[in-house]
């Protein structure tokens, strides 16, 4: 076969490139763009310098006659001051000039002590402060002064500069014209010599006593802002007064209005302080100010109200090299960054008064026709640039041809390497190569052939190491585990199948489900559907697992969503199973360790439930005597005192019981942790329970309660049911009482990996570090000793025990200012089977007239109050002995015996034990009235035949009812 020659795939693509389209594109490209922008620049820049120097030379021109032209108008008014200064000079010094009789009707006085001109009359306005106390007052003076009104209206006929012509004297005496009503727009105690229209002309401020100018100011007397030419009135060396002539900005704007700036450019006055005195409306715009401000006059006549900060001009950033410039005094021009464009700024200084005229010209407007001419040759280079683009279209027309007898020449090679490289993905490790003229397609196509030798290499490697890799994990953990979700089927590995006797690797989930601990099952099935709408990537779970003997292993599942759908849904999970079975023992002996642990604290527990028991004797007979006397006084108007008093006593005796009841509460489950009753209890029937409850009191208190709980959600936990609903209520209670105003309870519950979460959320102040270190030590109030909310200190502390001996924990989250949240973790358990139940038969006793009580009662006191509290339908008889007890009741068969359990010579169950033995006694009715509260021995009276039992101190109401209804006359 003959050689063929090979050419590398860079130089055969140079090649064709330089030959065909380098070449030509440098050199027109370069052309081009090389003319244009040359010949465009150079033109530009000729017309640019030219103008540039015409425009500064016509500027600095300009503002020097505009300048001179403002001089003069200054001056004319400097020399009007002068005139109106002498004028006022002699009128105060002619003593013999008398004010005519309209002159004198003219002024009156106020009541607080102002002396002003009520009329206009064609003459001046006269105002006089009671800043000067009216004692003091000069009104000749003020008088003699009418004789600068026809000069005044000469003055403001002839300039129309001129808006109003003023005399103002050192005790707050002022004159001015026009007219207008002065006590309307003055303060009564203004003190003019506070202003700057007079301090300016004093000896302070201006010795050589000439003509000063102020700066631009709000006019007290309501005329906008304006500024004055102002001199002094001495006589001798004292200053007598102020002569002034005020010109508004609007009319100096409407004078600087009037000048001819060149290029449509604006004039604008600044003072020696660089505050802008007159800015006309284009000027607004550039500096984003408005020349009348608004301010309120009130404020003016208060104080001297000067132009706000932003007129000055080095406020604005744009104007700081303008600034230096006048500051250096170098040149007459400047260009400037103003209301978003470049402009040419100009400035004069004025003599007279030191003020700068400030011609402003934008920069566009003087090279309009230099960017015309340029726009012209931007129009030829546009016809360049469209010529250049009908040579492209040919050229690259062109080039599609020869590129497509390139191509022909790369497609076949490249399709047989293309070839070679999906055989490799079947598992062809010796794919064969194609022929090809170019050297890199060769050397590619052997590549591929070695990559496949190396696959195969690979291949071989990967076998053996997942073979370790299957050792490893089955040495490490239970098994391997992925889930389908489409067919909800979960597929083991072959050691968990072994391990635990099942059928096959692959199973549905209601057959692995067979396995999983009653008690956990519905908790592991609310972990799956919260996992599969959560969106979350992890899962873990705890639960039991029988192996093939029955016998429950804990096991750890851990696992993570491997594919999603195009909704984000989990498609494949796949995850490990985890022995912790040593882990769960080794944390029920640390548990049972950590309950040893609190032996010596259930020792003082035993010592406050034997004096909770010493005091619930007592109280019943406190608590009992209130009842009685707040019930005979509570019809009665004219014993209302002791009524409230009988009130303060049964409110005391309640919160006593209270205190005492947790004492005993938490005494009893330190001592008898057998006596707790687990069952399933069901979570949303609880929680809604509890929320019920409490409504009452959360509505009283203009709370809100929120339950996030189901009634038929089908959650159950591991738990006494009295004991739980203790433990809620309790919480519920704090959050009550410790909540913010018009706050928020929520109410919940939580599935988590082992157990199941109830937690109680309130918006309250919250706890700090130190609080909550101190929250579980019993009678520990956190501060709240002396506050209005009730409490004993004790509940959480009771509600920890109640939870640990439910096999449950309890634990808190509280942050300052924003609230805590509750609660307590349980174990999940299996739904109860459900047990119709059969309705208790109650047989009705008709009520007899006078009934027979016994009331075994070692305490006088506790009878006397029993007796009065059942005196309407019973005689009561008391005996306080077990001995006398069953001497009487040998002797006669009453209708109800009141028991009380702990007697001088022994247990009241005896008198329980012979009652039922006796034929005679054995259908008595019993109700136990023990100081004895503990609830296993109530279970136990009431297992020895006890038809009710209740705590001392008792509730006479409740013993009325429970009375009534054992005598068969309740309802």
């Amino acid at each position: 076969m003959p050689r063929v020659s090979r050419y590398p795939v860079r130089q055969w693509i140079w090649r064709a490139f330089v030959q065909s389209a380098l070449i030509p594109l440098i050199l027109v490209e370069t052309v081009l763009i090389t003319v244009y922008l040359l010949s465009n620049a150079a033109i530009r820049d000729a017309q640019i310098g030219h103008l540039q120097q015409s425009a500064l030379e016509g500027l600095s021109t300009a503002v020097a006659r505009e300048g001179q032209v403002i001089d003069g108008r200054l001056r004319a008014v400097e020399a009007q001051v002068r005139i109106f200064r002498d004028a006022a000079s002699h009128a105060l010094q002619n003593s013999g000039f008398q004010p005519d009789e309209l002159e004198l009707k003219r002024h009156v006085s106020t009541s607080n002590g102002v002396f002003y001109s009520r009329s206009d009359d064609g003459r001046a306005a006269s105002f006089y402060a009671n800043s000067t106390p009216p004692l003091q007052q000069d009104h000749v003076k003020a008088l003699r002064l009418s004789q600068l009104d026809p000069l005044m209206r000469s003055i403001r006929a002839a300039n129309p500069l001129v808006s109003a012509l003023y005399f103002n004297s050192w005790d707050s005496y002022n004159r001015i014209y026009p007219f207008f009503m002065t006590p309307e727009q003055y303060p009564h105690d203004m003190v003019i010599p506070d202003y700057n229209f007079y301090y300016l002309a004093d000896a302070r401020h201006n010795p050589e006593r000439d003509v000063v100018w102020t700066d631009v100011y709000l006019d007290p007397a309501g005329q906008g802002w304006m500024m004055s030419a102002v001199a002094p009135v001495y006589r001798g060396d004292f200053l007598e007064g102020v002569v002034g002539l005020d010109i508004t900005v609007g009319q100096m704007l409407s004078e600087i209005g009037e000048l001819d700036v060149p290029w449509q450019g604006y004039a604008m006055l600044v003072s020696r302080d660089n505050n802008i005195m007159a800015l006309p409306q284009a000027g607004e715009e550039d500096f984003a100010l408005r020349e009348l401000t608004e301010y309120s006059y009130a404020e003016a006549v208060r104080r001297e109200v000067l132009k706000p900060a932003d007129f000055n001009l080095g406020s604005h950033a744009g104007m700081q090299p303008l600034l230096q410039a006048m500051a250096s005094g170098q040149g007459r021009v400047q260009e400037v960054m103003l209301g978003g464009r470049q402009q040419l700024v100009a400035w004069s200084e004025i003599p007279q008064t030191g003020w700068r005229l400030l011609l402003v010209v934008d920069e566009e407007n003087i090279f309009r026709e230099t960017n015309s001419l340029a726009e012209r040759y931007l129009q030829i280079g546009y016809w360049l640039i469209v010529g250049l683009g009908v040579f492209y279209l040919l050229f690259f027309a062109w080039m599609w041809l020869r590129s497509r007898r390139l191509s022909d020449q790369l497609a076949q090679p490249i399709a047989g390497i293309v070839g070679m490289m999906r055989r490799l993905g079947q598992g062809d490790y010796h794919p064969s190569a194609p022929s090809s003229q170019i050297d890199e397609l060769v050397s590619m196509a052997q590549a591929v052939q070695q990559t496949g030798e190396q696959l195969q290499a690979s291949d071989i490697e990967r076998h053996e190491a997942q073979r370790i890799l299957q050792l490893v994990l089955e040495s490490t953990t239970e098994s391997l585990w992925e889930v389908d979700a489409a067919s909800l089927e979960i597929k083991v590995s072959d050691h968990f199948v072994k391990r635990f006797g099942l059928r096959a690797e692959s199973m549905s989930f209601s057959e692995f489900n067979l396995r999983v601990h009653p008690d956990d099952l519905e908790r592991i099935r609310h972990l799956r559907q919260l996992f599969a709408v959560s969106g979350e990537d992890q899962f873990e779970a705890e639960y039991r697992y029988a192996d093939a003997g029955g016998e429950y292993i804990w096991l750890l599942s851990r696992g993570k969503v491997l594919e999603r759908d195009s909704n984000g849904g989990a498609l494949r999970i796949a995850g490990t199973h985890v022995d912790i079975t040593r882990l769960k023992q080794v944390q029920e002996e640390l548990r049972r360790a950590s309950l040893q642990a609190q032996s010596a604290s259930q020792a003082k527990s035993r010592f406050l439930s034997s004096m909770s028991h010493e005091l619930r004797t007592p109280l019943n007979a406190i608590y009992g005597f209130g009842q009685l006397i707040e019930l005979e006084t509570q019809d009665k108007p004219q014993a209302q005192q002791e009524a409230d008093y009988a009130r303060e006593i049964v409110n005391a005796s309640r919160h006593l019981t209270a205190l005492v009841d947790d004492i005993l509460d938490l005494s009893s489950i330190e001592s008898r942790r057998q006596q707790l009753q687990s069952q399933a209890v069901e979570v949303g029937a609880l929680l809604n329970g509890c929320a019920e409850l409490v409504l009452p009191e959360v509505q009283q208190r203009h709370l809100q309660l929120q339950v996030l709980a189901e009634v038929d959600a089908g959650l159950y936990v591991q738990a006494d049911m009295r004991r739980l609903r203790q433990v809620m209520l309790n919480l519920l209670s704090n959050a009550i009482k410790y909540n913010s105003p018009q706050g928020l309870i929520s109410l919940g519950y939580e599935v988590r990996p082992d157990c199941v979460r109830l937690w109680v959320e309130d918006c309250g102040a919250g706890l700090t570090a130190e609080q909550q270190a101190q929250l579980f030590q019993p009678f520990q109030r956190l501060g709240r000793e002396n506050s209005s909310i009730p409490g004993t200190g004790i509940g959480l502390v009771l509600c920890r025990e109640l939870a640990s001996l439910m096999g449950g924990d309890m634990g808190f989250r509280s942050t300052l200012g924003s609230g805590s949240r509750f609660w307590i973790d349980l174990p999940s358990a299996a739904a109860p089977e459900t047990v119709a139940a059969a309705a208790p038969l109650v047989e009705e006793v008709e009520p007899k007239p006078k009934a027979e009580v016994l009331c075994v009662e070692d305490h006088p006191a506790c009878v006397k109050v029993v007796q009065e509290a059942l005196r309407e339908f019973a005689d009561v008889r008391g005996v306080g002995s077990v001995q006398r007890a069953l001497t009487e009741l040998e002797n006669c068969t009453p209708t109800l015996l009141l028991l009380d359990l702990d007697l001088p010579d022994g247990d009241g169950l005896q008198v329980l034990d012979a009652m039922r033995r006796d034929p005679r006694l054995r259908t008595v009715p019993v109700l136990v009235i023990s100081a004895t509260a503990d609830e296993a021995v109530f279970s136990e009276a009431r297992q020895r035949g006890a038809q009710e039992c209740l705590a001392k101190p008792v509730d006479l109401a409740q013993v009325r009812r429970l009375a009534l209804t054992l005598l068969g006359q309740g309802h």
